[in-house]
């Protein structure tokens, strides 16, 4: 998850995706140069590390390249050397209300992560625990490295997705951001890998959900 948007999102549109957390943003150590991620391979991907511990605190990087990246804390659910699961609460500074969603203080967002798959999938509660649905991020595959004791770092792609609790609104959000980024031209193979994701993921929410990813 990113830091509080600043705008309000919608389908088609260029929008920050909600966050957790306001975040630390971070430019001065991002990876000038390369694309983030694009040495994110196999497992564990270039410097990263083994699986992390349940219960352990963790850093998550968003890399926003060319913007700056975005860094919250969260509490790692359980990571089986593929999936990372991690929950971290909503800590904005005011309730954002993006038309689809409000998220608002006592929210908590339990975050999928893959390091084999080009997306990640966050489910929204509420304090009282009722669910609010899912916002997915299309991404490149997560690493795990021991930067600040551990780290987990995601290339954004701008694509997100989300789903509500019913399932009755599914929305694909900024294609325009990602069609502006020059990602199909700096590298293709990325930019294809991102529409199918985008596109599993909507057939995904518009067929059940995500029980078969989350469980």
């Amino acid at each position: 998850m990113t830091a509080p948007p600043g705008g309000t999102p919608r389908a088609g549109s260029r929008s920050a995706p909600p966050g957790p957390a306001a975040g630390r943003r971070a430019g001065a150590d991002g990876e000038p140069g390369r694309e983030p991620g694009a040495t994110a391979a196999g497992r564990h991907g270039a410097g990263a590390r083994g699986p992390l511990a349940a219960g352990s605190r963790v850093t998550v990087r968003l890399v926003k390249s060319p913007r700056p990246d975005v860094r919250y804390p969260a509490t790692v659910v359980e990571d089986d050397g593929t999936r990372v699961v991690v929950r971290a609460p909503w800590a904005g500074a005011a309730v954002r209300d993006f038309g689809f969603v409000r998220f608002e203080a006592g929210d908590v967002f339990t975050e999928y992560f893959w390091r084999d798959r080009w997306y990640a999938v966050k489910e929204v509660r509420a304090a009282d625990g009722t669910l609010k649905g899912w916002y997915c991020d299309v991404t490149r595959p997560a690493r795990v490295t021991d930067e600040d004791g551990g780290t987990l770092v995601v290339a954004d792609l701008d694509l997100d997705l989300w789903r509500s609790a019913d399932g009755r609104l599914v929305l694909r959000l900024d294609e325009d951001e990602f069609a502006a980024s020059g990602l199909a031209e700096r590298d293709p193979n990325a930019a294809e890998r991102a529409a199918a994701a985008l596109d599993e993921l909507e057939e995904l929410a518009r067929h059940g959900g995500f029980p078969g990813l989350t469980a």
